[in-house]
């Protein structure tokens, strides 16, 4: 059924798209037939949004794998650079929660380890909204940071790493075994904001998977028991994730990027001294609008690395 409605709402953005395109050209030419400078100014407003509309569909297109459907967690890790790192990694939180909310999707906390200074050391998000993984998943790998250091004195420039690694979330319908011999289930006292509750008692909880190495960590929830059942979901979508990597190549790239989070590894440079640009390593796509992307305005790359990803996989099917 969720098939059904995902194809029929596909469906039938195309039809509301010819609609609203016949009434703009209609507009145009009545505009433009009694001279009207005004209204033809509004139908290239109309034509430009339909435009940008089509765009986003034509991408959205390209979103048929298994789980792109799916609601996605965001794991951001900071790296090489110490607090200015820890300071980078905040800085992607705040980006990725961004263009979530600016794509009508919701975000949730559900990890978050305060780095010694300032930034965080890691966070995990819970990103709830249409084909969220399907968006997100190119977006894994290492960014990289260039800018005057504001904790340095000297306002040298710095360089700085954070990862960010998406996996989907995993319908609870989907059985995922799992032996719970192979878990190891550590608890400790949670950090941050929550009340006196959380802050006194070892309400946090963090399960690591024997076999794989695979770790996750839950300390949003007032009780153990409730970070614990989030957790065990947190695992086996991790599971299910390497699953999905194991049967897509391009997928098991972006994996074997994962041994460092430092030099050599990045997929996109935001440089904003001596100059601002960001740009993609892997497509080539780039902007000078740095304050915009780190506002969430991603869509550019998330697009290029989507279309790029797709013709990849057509090319390796045809060999």
């Amino acid at each position: 059924m969720r098939e059904r409605q995902a194809l029929a709402d596909r469906v039938e953005a195309v039809r509301a798209l010819e609609r609203d395109l016949n009434d703009a050209v209609e507009y145009a030419e009545m505009a433009d037939a009694e001279d009207d400078a005004d209204s033809l100014e509004d139908a290239r407003v109309q034509l430009k949004a339909i435009r940008d509309r089509a765009g986003r569909a034509e991408l959205e297109a390209l979103l048929s794998g298994e789980a792109d459907g799916n609601d996605a967690y965001v794991e951001i890790n900071s790296g090489a650079g110490g607090t200015e790192s820890a300071d980078w990694a905040s800085m992607l939180v705040r980006m990725y929660s961004r263009w979530a909310h600016a794509h009508g999707m919701t975000v949730e906390l559900v990890e978050e380890t305060p780095g010694e200074q300032a930034g965080i050391k890691s966070a995990t998000l819970h990103v709830k909204g249409a084909n969220a993984y399907g968006w997100l998943k190119t977006e894994g790998g290492v960014h990289r940071l260039v800018r005057i250091s504001p904790y340095d004195s000297s306002a040298r420039r710095h360089t700085s790493f954070a990862s960010a690694w998406i996996y989907p979330v995993v319908d609870d319908t989907i059985e995922i075994e799992i032996n719970p011999a192979d878990v190891r289930t550590d608890t400790y006292r949670a950090s941050g904001a929550g009340g006196q509750h959380i802050n006194k008692t070892d309400s946090a909880v963090r399960l690591t998977h024997i076999p794989t190495g695979i770790a996750v960590a839950c300390q949003a929830g007032r009780s153990q028991h409730q970070n614990r059942e989030e957790a065990w979901k947190m695992l086996r979508a991790r599971l299910y994730e390497a699953e999905l990597q194991k049967r897509e190549a391009a997928a098991q790239a972006l994996e074997d990027q994962k041994t460092d989070i430092g030099w050599g590894h990045q997929i996109r440079s935001y440089v904003l001294q001596p100059y601002q640009m960001v740009k993609d390593l892997r497509t080539g796509v780039e902007t000078s609008d740095t304050q915009g992307v780190l506002d969430g305005d991603l869509d550019a790359f998330m697009g290029a690395a989507l279309a790029q990803r797709v013709g990849a996989t057509r090319d390796a099917a045809e060999t």
